[in-house]
């Protein structure tokens, strides 16, 4: 489950800009799951989501002041994360070339939860089933990684992150036709997938 923004949240800013750390650590504690989670499933890399997950915030911090609210927090922060993600992969000559732009929008519904269901860590409940759900999270992620960065990065906040398709717009800064090509084009491909290990999925989700 991940914080979302209540009332307190504007006085919680508010005394962030004004210098007030510790404020801005009560909104670091807030949203720093939803940022490593972000960085993790992009990066596939524990030790280096952690990096990403502190640059974001050491930038965060530095720029509050810039911030005036024109979008929600957490859309600025996780396109604080997007941007240092992209600017690792440029450092590393491992950005993919590949983009979606020219690619023909398609619809999709907005509210399935099968990703989301079998990311969860409510599949470790039973010890029985610790090994099988380490084994399919390490299928998800395998399978976020052939996805297109574009696609991957949309897949991950729209089915993992629970952000609807305005903030995705937001993060990414798209259109809400981008955002949604970009998911019915990663949830095809992730269930294409998926589809080819079904001893490895919870019966519910296997193909007939």
């Amino acid at each position: 489950m991940h914080a979302r923004p209540d009332a307190d949240e504007g006085e919680l800013l508010a005394r962030s800009q004004s210098g007030d750390v510790n404020a801005f650590n009560e909104l670091v504690l807030r949203y720093q799951s939803s940022v490593y989670n972000v960085a993790l499933r992009m990066l596939g890399d524990a030790d280096l989501a952690a990096d990403i997950t502190q640059d974001t915030f050491l930038a965060a911090f530095r720029h509050l002041a810039t911030f005036r609210g024109g979008t929600a927090f957490r859309s600025w922060l996780l396109r604080i994360t997007t941007n240092l993600i992209y600017d690792h992969w440029r450092r590393q000559r491992r950005h993919p070339n590949e983009s979606l732009e020219a690619a023909r929008d398609e619809d999709d519904p907005q509210s399935p939860a099968t990703l989301a269901q079998l990311a969860s860590p409510a599949l470790e409940a039973n010890p029985e089933l610790y090994l099988l759900h380490q084994e399919l999270q390490e299928l998800i992620q395998r399978g976020l990684a052939e996805l297109p960065p574009e696609q991957r990065l949309a897949v991950i906040l729209c089915d993992i992150e629970g952000l609807p398709y305005e903030e995705i717009a937001a993060v990414t800064h798209t259109t809400l036709g981008t955002v949604r090509s970009r998911i019915a084009r990663g949830r095809a491909r992730l269930r294409t997938y998926l589809a080819r290990y079904q001893e490895l999925l919870p019966r519910q989700f296997r193909s007939p």
